[in-house]
């Protein structure tokens, strides 16, 4: 079980690693159990946490008013101590017990939520310099109730986005340009995105007389026509449904006449109706 010289040792070391983040620890959302968290909503946590690690607590200390004055209403903060079972994302390894803070809402009476020793948990963390065996949350969320298939989802979602050519996180939209082809009702639109790792990204949209508007991406110079569009609960499709604004920016449009920048606009609803929306269970803090 934490002690509260241990509760304070863990305060300070976050106050020193991170001032602002230390001082405002904004609660967390009740998150749903498993298999209702959405894709989405993994991949928000996953990307955004150097670690990622299954954990059975040992114990739960919960902080008194004094040593977590800030804890918003309706909420209680804890001092977690936990042994890894599994590092799922952590370069360099992790020690083999941890501590963090957790904000917890409170239920349904009011009462203090309850963390029992050696339930498991999945966090999604940073660690803090110099302190190897202590976490921080990435989220005031990132603590999930353990159940295999959120392991199996959020350890996917982890495999790809490191693998070789991932898909990377779209920053912009950059040009989109519109060809009328040779037969009434023939065309191709292609739009230019911006992404992080510079690499160049583009959605082309085809339309042939008497067929459906078919529509692929590219993640290189090459486009492949004959590709199909990314399978919904992928990690090509999180990086566009859940960044490609409903419509194309004005900028994007600049070099298009009115007519052009129509058929644009309708080749991107295409785009973005084949996509479907991206769908979140939790706030998004």
């Amino acid at each position: 079980m934490p002690t509260r010289l241990s509760a304070a040792i863990l305060l300070a070391s976050l106050a020193i690693a991170n001032p602002v983040q230390s001082q405002n620890v904004a609660p967390a959302a009740a998150v749903p159990a498993g298999p209702q968290l959405s894709y989405a909503d993994l991949a928000d946590l996953a990307l955004a946490a150097p670690v990622a690690a299954h954990l059975r607590i040992r114990g739960a200390d919960r902080l008194d008013a004094r040593e977590a004055p800030n804890t918003a209403p309706g909420f209680h903060r804890f001092l977690v101590e936990a042994e890894v079972v599994a590092l799922i994302r952590g370069e360099g390894g992790l020690a083999p017990q941890v501590s963090y803070l957790v904000d917890l809402p409170d239920d349904s009476r009011g009462h203090p939520a309850r963390l029992r020793r050696r339930e498991e948990v999945l966090v999604l963390a940073r660690r803090v310099p110099s302190r190897p065996a202590e976490l921080r949350l990435a989220a005031p969320d990132a603590q999930l109730p353990y159940a295999p298939a959120t392991a199996e989802r959020l350890r996917a979602i982890l495999r790809d986005a490191m693998a070789a050519g991932a898909p990377p996180r779209i920053s912009g939209i950059g040009r989109a340009f519109h060809v009328p082809g040779s037969l009434p009702g023939e065309s191709e639109t292609q739009i230019f995105l911006q992404a992080a790792d510079g690499r160049p990204i583009s959605l082309s949209i085809l339309r042939r007389p008497g067929e459906r508007p078919r529509w692929s991406v590219a993640l290189s110079e090459i486009v492949d026509e004959a590709a199909a569009p990314p399978a919904p609960d992928t990690l090509l499709w999180y990086r566009l449904a859940c960044t490609l604004p409903p419509r194309l920016p004005p900028q994007s449009l600049s070099e298009a006449s009115a007519e052009e920048a129509r058929a644009i606009q309708a080749d991107y609803r295409v785009v973005m109706d084949g996509l479907g929306p991206c769908r979140r269970t939790r706030a998004r803090r």
